[in-house]
């Protein structure tokens, strides 16, 4: 949970082709914007060397950063896409893996409760939550890619959310 002084959050947007990552210092007072950027896969290559280049990618992200939470968009899969879902399953999978490799918690989110934590609506467009991310971060200009921009909205909410919890575990104590 967020901690008294500064905490690293990682924020990730997972993809088997492109994943996003997003790494964020908060304190009381202040976000500090570390690093943002994209770990990629060659579609031309065999499943395994394409999770095993996410996997190697993320140990090098972790490592440099040692973050105290990766926060994850949980997976939801319309009906028509199933590969889509699977694709991103094996990328979620590797990618928790370096996580708990590295002694990371994890916080798995649903994209709802991202938007929700993030600009107040659970139902924000791209649009509405890339702009909040920027207004937070103090950044003039836009984030680029999408994945990047959703990844640090993926560590805003992983943050807030824990934060959240932690007042609100603070005060059932108090009344129960």
């Amino acid at each position: 949970m967020p901690e008294s002084g500064s905490s690293i959050y990682m924020g990730i947007d997972p993809g088997l082709g492109t994943t996003g990552y997003g790494v964020l210092r908060f304190s009381s007072d202040f976000i500090e914007l570390l690093d943002g950027g994209t770990i990629r896969s060659s579609a031309n290559d065999p499943l395994p060397e394409r999770l095993d280049e996410l996997y190697c990618g993320m140990l090098e992200i972790l490592d440099k950063y040692n973050p105290v939470v990766m926060g994850l968009e949980k997976i939801y899969a319309h009906y028509k896409h199933p590969s889509t879902a699977i694709k991103m399953a094996h990328a979620r999978g590797v990618l928790s893996l370096a996580a708990v490799r590295s002694k990371v918690r994890i916080v798995s989110i649903p994209s709802t409760r991202i938007k929700k934590l993030v600009t107040g609506n659970g139902r924000a467009s791209k649009e509405q939550v890339s702009g909040m991310v920027r207004h937070l971060l103090g950044l003039t200009v836009e984030i680029k890619p999408d994945d990047v921009s959703d990844a640090l909205a993926i560590a805003i909410a992983a943050y807030e959310s824990e934060k959240y919890d932690r007042k609100f575990k603070g005060l059932s104590r108090k009344n129960g």
